[in-house]
């Protein structure tokens, strides 16, 4: 499993970066790595904390920002929701829909996670997928339907949000951590018969993803657009920090349950 890591250089026979410089580089999951300088990029301490490198102002950050605005392409007044959204990709899209003019709808778990999107992601509304009202809360706060759908989750959340979808919706599908500890295939056809019917009858765009195909085109400008809206405050982010390498394990277990909020981390040194 690869790891992207900010790392202190050390050690260095490469001109461009100094012993002291701070890269993002893809070290793994150590303390220490020897690595080719063509295969780490420098970051700017005085730019931004080095951490935002793997998060806000990384891979997840860039994910958010390509996935919503080459496949969801939001439109001013149209409504965006977001699976996951208490994490570093959702809050992001959320809040990215927002400059573009569209009205942001996060779905998150657990009543805490729901007032963070609104108190300080400022999401126009939130839900809690583990509330037995989440039909109609989710409803409630979609009424006039949803013209992008984020997929970050699948399940049960994802088929709701789909039975909601205006025509000609669009959904970038980016992950599907429903499914990621299933130990056996879930019942049913896949995808559904009226799943099928809504794609069919509502003539909606549903487009899988992997962030870096995008890397070429939108990098510059994504560090650009992002690193300004994040100086300025108006995108907001969180990290979960995790000391000590031997806590890795268990920190990653946590994120597929959902115990962490922001991007998690795990701080090796």
């Amino acid at each position: 499993m690869v790891g992207a890591t900010v790392c202190e250089v050390v050690e260095s026979r490469s001109a461009d970066h100094p012993v002291g410089a701070f890269v993002l580089a893809y070290t793994g999951w150590q303390t220490h790595a020897v690595v080719p300088a063509r295969h780490t990029r420098r970051l700017d301490p005085d730019a931004a904390p080095v951490s935002t490198a793997l998060g806000v102002l990384g891979m997840p950050g860039f994910t958010a920002y390509a996935g919503l605005l080459e496949i969801g392409r939001p439109a001013e007044g149209e409504t965006v929701v977001v699976a996951a959204a208490a994490g570093p990709v959702g809050s992001a899209v959320g809040q990215i829909a927002q400059q573009r003019g569209a009205r942001s709808v996060g779905i998150a778990g657990g009543a805490d996670k729901v007032r963070l999107l609104v108190d300080e992601f400022g999401f126009d509304a939130a839900v809690d997928h583990r509330s037995p009202t989440f039909l109609d809360d989710l409803a409630a706060a979609t009424p006039d339907g949803v013209d992008v759908y984020f997929e970050n989750v699948g399940g049960t959340v994802g088929e709701a949000v789909v039975r909601r979808m205006n025509t000609y919706g669009r959904v970038p599908v980016c992950g599907l951590v429903a499914d990621y500890n299933a130990t056996e295939p879930r019942g049913g056809a896949e995808p559904s018969p009226a799943f099928l019917r809504r794609v069919l009858t509502r003539s909606l765009t549903i487009r899988g993803f992997i962030q870096d195909e995008f890397q070429a085109r939108l990098g510059e400008q994504f560090q650009r657009e992002m690193g300004a809206w994040v100086a300025d405050g108006t995108v907001r982010y969180r990290e979960d920090v995790v000391d000590g390498l031997e806590n890795a394990v268990e920190a990653f277990r946590g994120l597929l349950t959902g115990r962490n909020v922001g991007k998690l981390l795990v701080r090796v040194s």
